[in-house]
C-alpha cells in the first residue's frame, strides 16, 4: 500500500512538489545553521534582542525542517539527510565571521527573501498538483515570515554597529 493511494494524489503530479520540497529542505537546513551562527556570535548593539530572536527562529526552523521532511515522505519521496547534499542544492550561502547585529539582520533578510520566493514558487507547483496540504503548510510559513521581515526591516532602520 502507498500513502498516495489514500491521499488521492497522483505520483506523477506530486513529483515536482517533492523536488521543490527537497530544495526547500536544503535551504532550511542551511538557514538553521546560519541562525545558530548568528545566535552564538553576534555581539554589540542589539545583542540581547537579536540573541533571543535568533534562538526563537532556529527553534521554529527546526520544526519546519521536520514538517517538510515528513511531507516529502507523505508524498512518496525520501528526504535528503546529508549536509553535503544540502550545500550542493541550497540557494543560500553559509555565513561565518558575522559579529555585527546589523550585518546579521541584513543577511537574515536576504535569506528570508530567498526562502519566501522559493515557497511562493512551490505553492504554485503544489496547486497544479492539487496538493492543498502542501499549499496550506507553505502559506502558514509565509504568514509568519512576512511579519518577521517587517519586524527586521523596522529594527534595521534603528540599528547601528559603527
Amino acid at each position: 500500500m502507498k500513502t498516495l493511494d489514500f491521499l488521492h494524489l497522483d505520483k506523477k503530479n506530486t513529483q515536482p512538489v517533492v523536488e521543490g520540497l527537497q530544495q526547500l529542505l536544503a535551504d532550511y537546513q542551511v538557514f538553521y545553521t546560519n541562525l545558530r551562527d548568528y545566535h552564538w556570535n553576534v555581539t554589540g548593539h542589539g545583542f540581547f534582542t537579536l540573541h533571543e530572536q535568533f534562538e526563537k527562529m532556529y527553534v521554529d526552523v527546526a520544526t519546519k525542517i521536520d514538517e517538510i521532511a515528513e511531507r516529502i515522505l507523505m508524498l512518496g519521496g525520501t528526504p535528503e539527510s546529508r549536509y553535503s547534499q544540502y550545500l550542493q542544492r541550497t540557494r543560500l550561502g553559509e555565513v561565518s565571521d558575522v559579529r555585527c547585529g546589523t550585518d546579521a539582520v541584513d543577511g537574515l533578510l536576504d535569506m528570508l527573501g530567498a526562502i519566501i520566493a522559493e515557497q511562493r514558487r512551490l505553492i504554485k507547483t503544489a496547486e497544479a498538483a492539487d496538493d492543498a496540504v502542501t499549499v496550506d503548510m507553505l502559506t502558514g510559513y509565509l504568514a509568519s515570515q512576512e511579519k518577521l521581515v517587517w519586524i527586521f526591516v523596522a529594527f534595521s532602520t534603528m540599528a547601528c554597529c559603527k
